[in-house]
């Protein structure tokens, strides 16, 4: 590839699940063999660096992050692969937070489509994958933390060994592919266990909790719980110098962390930060030269695009990537508790294949008007249809807009300035607010 533009064309004729609603989820289309050929194609480039392996349904991004700031706190060199992006697809691919620039980002690419393939066909998610792994790899980085895309026993990831594993919170999502109860999806997940590789699990419903339990057992991979075996307790406050926010603490046979404050907003942050805090303390027993001190530290300056993210002051938006029941959910209880209004304007955009009854449940209860429109996915939900969906459950009047432009115009045209407007659903959609706001305001937006 000799140019950046010309890097990102062949990414995007590959396969890719990410924007295909209906797919077999099976080892044909995620196939661990025909990644471990590229992987062995390029030197095994994954086994030059440890590695922790983070899988559950919501919070991996921000668990993600966590370990990593925390890592990288402690001057340790710290690699991050995490999906989906929001503005550019080189945000999935960072090191001690910068990531990957257009001219590496172009020669991995090229470095991959030289590989012999011997009839191999590999997908977008896996290309990507290896990308990550030979970056990682040539930077030297000590660890890398790594985010699975869908599930984790077929993903293109569960090919490292890693030091631990996280398991954040599991819910009902991608259920055509991974199982319509907890216990199924929960198993998919378990997927990355390793026989002897510590894994922390976040609190969970009883049903995926069992179905962790069974599978750690079965692999021999010890399996801790925050909140159970590991002692753990949160507390919402507010302070004049920090405002509405979370505080935790956390207690191991090693670490003793109290009063933490959680940086990213939402109780569910806390249960997050819980296991980012464990995944820590399992690190620093296995020999990384860890202080507490340093990663709390560190931990206070992470944020995260695109999770309660306030991208405009005037009017007031907040952007986030709920993108399932449970995360909806989460956003609601998060706003309620953190950010003052007087009336609240949800955008709402989703992908057809989601638990969308579910998510409208959840958006009715902290929404005074919504209006529904189209993500710019080609998994798009039909945003009249959406308002059909939420006024025969609800009982509530909803509008459609054409496009995130024109809704952002009729929620403005009858806002105050104590109201905020909330744009979620997707990240398809935060990602669409995000660049049109930059746009404004005159940055540069990538690819």
């Amino acid at each position: 590839m000799r140019t950046y533009k010309a890097a990102l064309n062949h990414l995007s004729s590959l396969v890719n699940y990410e924007q295909s609603g209906r797919f077999g989820y099976n080892s044909t289309n995620f196939n661990l063999s025909r990644m471990t050929r590229l992987l062995a194609a390029l030197g095994n480039p994954q086994r030059e660096f440890k590695t922790v392996h983070v899988a559950g349904t919501k919070g991996k991004g921000s668990t993600a992050a966590m370990v990593a700031a925390m890592l990288q706190g402690n001057n340790l060199k710290v690699g991050l692969y995490t999906s989906p992006h929001i503005l550019t697809v080189r945000e999935r691919i960072a090191i001690n937070g910068d990531m990957v620039s257009e001219s590496k980002f172009t020669k991995l690419v090229d470095a991959i489509g030289r590989v012999k393939s011997h009839g191999d066909t590999f997908t977008y998610f896996e290309v990507l994958t290896a990308m990550a792994f030979l970056h990682f790899a040539a930077e030297k980085v000590d660890v890398a933390v790594i985010e699975t895309g869908l599930g984790g026993r077929l993903d293109s990831t569960n090919v490292i060994r890693p030091e631990v594993c996280a398991i954040t919170s599991i819910s009902m999502d991608h259920t055509g592919q991974l199982g319509s109860t907890l216990a199924a999806i929960a198993e998919e997940k378990a997927g990355i266990m390793k026989q002897g590789v510590p894994v922390i699990s976040a609190p969970q419903r009883a049903e995926a909790r069992q179905a962790l339990t069974a599978a750690s057992e079965k692999m021999g991979a010890p399996l801790l719980f925050t909140g159970e075996d590991i002692e753990f307790s949160y507390r919402f406050e507010a302070s004049r110098a920090l405002g509405p926010h979370t505080r935790l603490c956390l207690t191991t046979p090693h670490s003793r962390f109290e009063h933490v404050h959680v940086p990213l907003l939402g109780e569910h942050q806390a249960i997050n930060c819980s296991v980012a805090l464990a995944v820590v303390d399992v690190l620093k027993q296995r020999g990384l030269k860890i202080d507490d001190q340093l990663a709390i530290d560190a931990l206070a300056s992470v944020r995260l695009s695109g999770r309660m993210e306030m991208i405009c002051e005037n009017p007031r938006i907040l952007v986030d990537g709920a993108h399932n029941a449970a995360s909806v959910h989460a956003l609601m209880r998060g706003i309620g508790q953190n950010v003052p209004y007087d009336s609240m304007i949800v955008i709402f955009g989703c992908q057809r294949d989601k638990d969308v009854m579910g998510m409208l449940r959840h958006i009715q209860l902290g929404a005074d008007k919504v209006i529904f429109t189209t993500t710019g996915s080609p998994r798009t939900m039909d945003p009249q249809d959406l308002a059909t969906l939420y006024v025969d459950q609800c009982g509530k009047m909803a509008q459609v807009a054409e496009d995130l432009e024109e809704a952002i115009r009729i929620a403005g045209s009858a806002l105050t300035r104590e109201d905020l407007i909330c744009i979620t659903g997707s990240f398809y959609l935060v990602g669409r607010a995000k660049r049109l706001y930059a746009q404004k305001v005159g940055q540069r937006v990538g690819q």
